[in-house]
């Protein structure tokens, strides 16, 4: 699987994160500049950076969602990878070097209400647990995951699934 990075986000703490358009570094803790509003939730080695798909954001945006690029809260969009498809231990090169571990499905949290309450339920259902692929909603809300290689992102750099399982 290869898909492409659309934007990189960031923001000082909570959403929206906004789109960086220049390279930046991608480490351990997460893109270069990030902060979190709440880290007892947000952030940490297994949450370091979220990964969402454009194809679903711009779905949301035709429905009538008041979203965009980072307003989710993701770090990192990207198009051409089905989020149907994402497992726990994938991991992806972004760009040349960076290597990401998705690590656990997201859900949404309270920040999201911003945008009405009935995005969650387009984001999430509650039969989204490890393990269960078959919901409609598998991985809309996005991928956690952990940075294995860091290395500097570019928007337009390719993502390209390197393995299943680490």
């Amino acid at each position: 699987m290869q898909g492409i990075l659309k934007q990189i986000n960031r923001s000082n703490g909570g959403m929206p994160k906004r789109a960086v358009a220049h390279p930046v570094m991608l480490s351990e803790a997460s893109v270069e500049g990030d902060r979190w509003r709440n880290p007892v939730f947000h952030g940490g080695p297994r949450k370091a950076v979220l990964m969402a798909s454009a194809e679903f954001i711009d779905s949301l945006a035709s429905r009538g969602f008041p979203v965009f690029y980072g307003a989710i809260g993701e770090n990192l969009t990207v198009s051409g990878l089905d989020p149907h498809q994402w497992r726990e231990g994938q991991r992806y090169r972004v760009g040349q070097t960076a290597v990401i571990e998705l690590t656990t499905l997201r859900t949404p949290c309270g920040n999201l209400d911003v945008y009405g309450t009935a995005i969650k339920a387009e984001l999430y259902d509650k039969r989204c647990k490890a393990g269960d692929v078959t919901s409609p909603h598998w991985a809309h809300g996005g991928f956690y995951a952990r940075v294995v290689t860091p290395g500097l992102i570019t928007p337009g750099d390719t993502v390209v699934l390197e393995s299943e399982m680490a």
